[in-house]
């Protein structure tokens, strides 16, 4: 059974969800807050597997609230949801641990599927915000050095030390926004074996999910900005 926390300020978007959630026969709503602040304290008190959070509230917002959760190293994860299918938060959301990112009016099949695949330990972007929220990431991040040959060369980052050559090739790739499968087909893996290398690479590299993944793909460097 996957439980939710329902964190958003508008009753009435509340509700709805509940009513979708609680029609599956394997979720079950375990609370409502309103704001971020009541999200951290609820969260703490019932462990849910996911936060079905939205980014603007009152008070606390979802990021600061996500970053929260995040940090207590509790097995919650954060599914946030934004009004717009870009919305100029959402990008912060990486930064705070957000397992994934829908927009609120995708379909219930789509929310539903997100939901459970975040629970599992999945990340989850909605189709069309997937390029687009990590367009938004990058610009955030630093500039490289305009002339490598006069800079200084940067430290190795420790988190890739332990990668395999294969397995420094997939985080690059996961880092560009290829799925499991296309992972399989253009590098000619059988499609288990690509699950296999992506939990080493989320084992070895301490990120929590594929999201984060693609952050440390970013930070490092493995991945350029377009």
């Amino acid at each position: 059974m996957t439980t939710v926390l329902i964190a958003d300020d508008q009753p009435l978007q509340r509700f709805g969800f509940r009513m979708l959630l609680e029609s599956q026969d394997d979720m079950t709503v375990l609370g409502e807050a309103a704001n971020g602040t009541e999200a951290i304290r609820m969260a703490a008190e019932l462990h849910p597997d996911v936060v079905l959070m939205d980014i603007r509230m009152p008070g606390l917002d979802g990021i600061e609230a996500t970053r929260r959760i995040v940090a207590t190293g509790d097995r919650t994860r954060v599914l946030i949801l934004t009004t717009f299918d870009l919305d100029e938060y959402a990008y912060a959301g990486l930064r705070a641990g957000a397992s994934g990112f829908l927009v609120k009016d995708a379909q219930p099949e789509e929310l539903l599927s997100g939901i459970r695949s975040v629970a599992t330990g999945d990340a989850v972007v909605a189709p069309s915000l997937t390029r687009r929220l990590l367009d938004a990431y990058a610009h955030h991040l630093p500039a490289a050095a305009p002339d490598p040959s006069t800079a200084p060369a940067p430290a190795p980052d420790p988190r890739l030390a332990s990668l395999t050559d294969r397995e420094r090739e997939i985080l690059t790739v996961i880092g560009k926004g290829w799925t499991n499968t296309e992972i399989a087909t253009r590098l000619h893996l059988a499609e288990s074996t690509v699950k296999t290398h992506v939990g080493r690479i989320l084992a070895k590299t301490g990120s929590r999910d594929r999201i984060q993944a693609v952050i440390l793909a970013y930070d490092t460097r493995l991945v350029e900005p377009s």
